[in-house]
């Protein structure tokens, strides 16, 4: 590790890889409208963390494998991701004008080009990951894996079922479990897909997909909850949005229900639960998702 730059350099690099290969998702002799075209890039490239693509590219190389070989995997958890935030800002879900401190997709392009634009990075994302088979001779059936986990994790069971479990939940949540049923499939499913697809990638034996996958569920609960207590006592200016919305949406959290400091106690246990499946893994190179849970569980953003 002492030869390796430090992981604020270590996203930065990775981070302006994303955003790079983000900007030439479509083959050049593909005719898409440019409004299309032009909504979808606005909202892949109004900024965010990037966080699920540098799991995905650092769990490859936990394993020894190469990161150019995981920029399509990359890219297309960010892709549904995007998707997911420009659906969720839609008047009809959580009807916000700010997203990451810009307006969002549907105030600027009105609001059938927003559910389009989602639409086309969704199944953009799958095209993208056919590509690791095409451009970097990753086994077809590793591929597939990654396909069957992304429309999993993305999909009804995954991401799609914690959104509508989260608008149920504004009817009347009743019960923690149902809040942590949100936070797992809401936010920790990509987070997991994108650590078991960097480790598909690299070949990663069962036995290491599934420490991925618990580390990720761990590690995306964590996050989750960060955002809680961030919503609560975070600075708007880092943040990019409003503070106290889940009070004002009457939204019940972590907080609501065990308290702020039990909530950070949580963040601090279930991150070094997460850290301890990595190193009882015996990943080769397991030191950037260390860094990377600490980072998590110590940001203000």
């Amino acid at each position: 590790m002492n030869n390796q730059p430090p992981l604020k350099d270590y996203i930065d690099d990775i981070s302006d890889l994303i955003t790079s290969s983000l900007l030439e998702i479509f083959p050049s002799n593909w005719d898409v409208p440019s409004n299309l075209k032009e909504s979808m890039t606005y909202s892949l490239l109004a900024g965010g963390k990037r966080l699920r693509p540098l799991l995905v590219i650092a769990a490859c190389e936990a394993l020894g494998g190469r990161r150019e070989v995981a920029i399509e995997a990359a890219c297309s958890v960010e892709m549904v991701h995007t998707y997911s935030l420009i659906h969720d800002d839609l008047p009809a879900m959580d009807n916000d004008d700010y997203r990451r401190g810009k307006l969002t997709n549907h105030k600027v392009y009105g609001e059938a080009m927003a559910i389009l634009a989602g639409d086309g990075l969704l199944t953009h994302a799958f095209f993208s990951l056919a590509q690791i088979s095409r451009k970097h001779g990753i086994p077809s059936d590793r591929v597939l894996a990654i396909v069957e986990d992304l429309a999993e994790m993305a999909g009804p069971r995954g991401m799609v079922g914690g959104q509508v479990a989260d608008m149920e939940g504004e009817q009347g949540l009743t019960g923690l479990s149902q809040l942590e049923y949100i936070h797992t499939h809401k936010t920790s499913d990509l987070i997991i897909f994108s650590l078991i697809a960097g480790g598909r990638i690299a070949g990663a034996d069962e036995a290491k997909v599934t420490a991925l996958r618990t580390f990720g569920h761990k590690l995306g609960l964590a996050f989750q909850i960060q955002d809680d207590i961030l919503d609560l006592i975070g600075d708007e200016a880092k943040l990019g949005k409003k503070t106290q919305s889940d009070v004002k949406q009457d939204k019940v959290t972590y907080p609501y229900f065990i308290g702020l400091d039990e909530s950070k106690r949580e963040v601090e246990r279930l991150t070094q639960d997460a850290k301890k499946t990595i190193i009882e893994a015996g990943f080769p190179h397991p030191e950037r998702l260390l860094e990377i849970a600490d980072y998590l569980v110590n940001r203000d953003h």
